[in-house]
């Protein structure tokens, strides 16, 4: 069978070999510590579930505007502004079926081939991909951990080309918990305004945010910054709703419009009873949001200390998200030449499931999840240091 080009443009996952092998291992009984999930261990808040079954109870369960309903738009709207001091219109935002989709849908609206899209490093594994998918070349900036994985504005500039279209880049940041202050935004923003390229800015971790660190939109510095940012946010995180698929974008009209566009020959409208739900979350109480970003931070500070006991591993201390990036690099020997050499060895000698940090574009890192127990850490920290003790 001969495939389009397009998509051998991208990679499949290089961590399906680690996924593939701790859910086979589970299978055949073995105990395995996962710190490889991507979402909060929590459950969905109670008023939210029960918004989608009064949903579902009242026939909620047909078709609804490709965009999104209209009580899940003033939602939207009533929580950027209240909570980013963002005013949008209804149609300056469009619901996508997750903030993945929302993040694809801009891509295939906005790139092209010739055109060059800067991500910095380390970036979620999906930013290059939609950009390789969309013709486009990925511009590759590597932050420091000294810096705080904060892309700096003497790298950007250098980075910047004639076909510079956009950035792309997230704040809380998966997966290095980096968290930008207003003075890194406002560098970004002069040099994006200057150089006139659109900012996509990726909020989905803003709740998820720690040592009374404040989270700022960049689109909220000023009215020019703001017609240049595209932002892209959901419930996933905050709302503990991953599996409720509900992600929005808000931003300039006439690009909102095309994503509208294309969504209406693509998926359509996302789920209608989510959709419900999603307006609770955002217009409901939020003391649940409240609640495990505290049990967050005691997990990380707990996780962080114990790391950075261990001789040799190098731990950024996360100001945000739910995840550590730990430097394993000291421990590169024989037969261990790379992060997935060491995910793959602490997979199989300790049962101790982590993402490699090369999908995430910096090889010398691993990315631990603390979206477990923290009896689960407690355990699989012990097993981390046990194999780290016997290289």
């Amino acid at each position: 069978m001969l495939l389009a080009k397009r998509i051998s443009r991208i990679e499949p996952s290089l961590t399906l070999g680690i996924t593939t092998r701790a859910k086979d291992m589970m299978k055949n009984g073995v105990n395995v510590f996962c710190f490889s999930a991507g979402e909060p261990d929590f459950d969905t808040p109670e008023n939210i579930k029960q918004a989608a079954i009064e949903a579902i109870y009242k026939g909620y369960s047909h078709y609804t505007p490709v965009g999104g309903i209209d009580e899940l738009k003033e939602a939207i709207a009533g929580k950027l502004e209240r909570e980013n001091d963002l005013k949008y219109d209804e149609d300056q935002i469009c619901v996508s079926v997750g903030a993945k989709h929302t993040l694809f849908n801009i891509a295939q609206v906005l790139f092209e081939e010739g055109d060059e899209v800067i991500i910095p490093s380390p970036y979620w594994v999906t930013y290059e991909a939609i950009v390789k998918y969309a013709g486009a070349k990925p511009v590759i900036i590597h932050t420091r951990e000294e810096d705080g994985f904060v892309l700096k504005k003497e790298a950007l500039e250098e980075a910047v080309s004639p076909k510079t279209k956009a950035l792309i880049f997230s704040s809380p940041s998966n997966p290095a918990g980096a968290v930008y202050s207003r003075k890194d935004l406002e560098n970004i923003a002069e040099v994006a305004l200057r150089n006139n390229f659109y900012i996509i800015s990726d909020e989905i971790y803003e709740h998820i945010i720690y040592d009374g660190i404040k989270h700022i939109s960049i689109a909220s510095l000023d009215k020019d910054i703001y017609e240049k940012t595209l932002v892209v946010n959901g419930v996933s995180k905050s709302y503990a709703m991953t599996g409720w698929r509900i992600g929005y974008l808000a931003g300039d009209r006439e690009i909102v419009r095309a994503v509208v566009k294309l969504q209406s020959q693509s998926t359509s409208n996302p789920t209608a009873i989510a959709q419900v739900a999603a307006a609770e979350a955002l217009n409901g109480p939020q003391d649940s949001v409240e609640k495990m970003r505290r049990e967050f931070e005691r997990r990380r500070d707990f996780i962080v200390n114990e790391l950075r006991s261990i001789d040799g591993c190098s731990c950024f201390n996360p100001k945000g998200a739910f995840y550590i990036f730990p430097n394993v690099s000291h421990f590169y020997r024989k037969g261990i030449a790379s992060s997935m050499d060491f995910a793959m060895s602490l997979l199989e000698k300790a049962h101790v499931a982590v993402v490699p940090g090369v999908g995430f574009g910096e090889d010398d890192y691993i990315r631990i999840s603390f979206a477990t127990s923290m009896e689960e850490i407690k355990a699989g920290v012990k097993a981390f240091k046990a194999f780290i003790s016997e290289l």
